[in-house]
């Protein structure tokens, strides 16, 4: 879930980032003699956020040094904690969404662990999770949007739902990342998947066929090509998210953007304790810090996210042009397990014709 909406708040963002988590190297050996470690690694995607100010409240709170380490997006950091399952880069993880949620559990590389849910959180927990390998930290929507200044100007009704987006008054407007090099790319995937069932390919070839451009990630989608995203893009249509519209405030008591409520799939990002992992005391210790009440209310403004906790509060913007969809799409997390590397191979087929 990866989302930062204006050009300025997004080099902030990646610089942030960088200067935050550190990089893939194995966690240097500890010279505390055979005693506890001191330390606690939180393995994260690259868009992972947590303020300096929340770095020294957990320290001080459990006595642990933090360190972060990031590892790709979701998907590449799943694949990488399988691989070094059997000598894990630290001690939690965090970023591993709904989509591949059911992988690293299947694979053993999670520790169960009974975190401390906020109350009604636990309605975000992973299906088919009855051991607690995964706690939920926050949540958000890929919605298509729209860029309303754009068919305002043109006189032409936006579009509404997926099926829309094939149509012809819509050709060479939409813009999505792909599907096997973005995590918002495959939840847009699976929406097509729960709309259309085993007819998904025809919507895709259809999709094509209207000009649906693809882009590697949601940078180059949002940013460079989307009409609305400062990069003097020409498509007005594009895939992000459902908190997309909170930062295209106009300074007049509106938004210039939209999300089509009825084209979202839901995500949830999960934080876990790594199987082996060198400090699980302080990889719970973290865990439970992540579901607190303090992290949970700077999520929106961090990482542009939802947090699994009604009671935290939200930035007015939020409350306002951040409408979350009723009826979100949703895949079961072992059909996705099952059958997420063959339909990424067809849908590879299908736009390389």
């Amino acid at each position: 879930m990866r989302r930062v909406l204006v050009l300025p708040a997004l080099l902030s963002l990646a610089l942030t980032s960088c200067s935050l988590v550190g990089g893939d190297d194995e966690p240097e050996a500890s010279d505390t003699g055979g005693s506890a470690p001191s330390e606690v690694v939180l393995v994260t995607h690259e868009s992972f956020v947590m303020s300096d100010e929340l770095v020294a409240q957990f320290e001080d709170e459990s006595g642990f040094d933090l360190e972060l380490k990031a590892s790709g997006d979701a998907g590449a950091l799943t694949n990488k904690l399988v691989l070094t399952k059997d000598n894990p880069t630290g001690d939690a993880v965090f970023g591993i969404d709904n989509t591949f949620g059911s992988r690293a559990i299947d694979e053993g590389v999670l520790a169960a662990h009974d975190a401390a849910l906020p109350d009604g959180a636990e309605a975000f927990a992973l299906e088919g999770d009855d051991a607690g390998m995964l706690t939920p930290v926050d949540t958000g929507n890929v919605c298509v949007n729209v860029d309303d200044t754009w068919f305002a100007d043109k006189g032409v009704e936006p579009p509404a739902t997926l099926e829309d987006l094939t149509k012809p008054a819509y050709e060479d407007l939409f813009v999505t990342p792909g599907a096997t090099t973005s995590s918002p790319g495959l939840a847009f995937l699976l929406a097509t998947i729960a709309e259309y069932g085993d007819d998904w390919p025809d919507y895709w070839t259809r999709l094509l066929d209207n000009g649906a451009k693809l882009t590697e990630g949601w940078t180059d989608a949002y940013q460079v090509d989307f009409t609305q995203g400062g990069g003097g893009g020409d498509r007005p249509i594009v895939l992000s998210y459902d908190s997309s519209p909170a930062f295209t405030v106009d300074g007049e008591g509106g938004t210039t953007t939209s999300a089509l409520l009825e084209t979202c799939f839901r995500q949830v990002e999960y934080a876990g304790v790594l199987a082996g992992a060198d400090n699980p005391e302080g990889a719970e210790a973290l865990v439970d810090f992540l579901v607190g009440p303090d992290f949970q209310a700077a999520l929106p403004e961090a990482m542009y996210v939802f947090p699994v906790d009604p009671a935290a509060p939200l930035p007015a913007e939020w409350a306002e042009f951040a409408v979350q969809p009723e009826e979100p799409y949703t895949v079961d997390p072992a059909e996705v397990a099952a059958n997420r590397d063959a339909w990424l191979t067809e849908w590879s087929d299908l736009i390389s014709r």
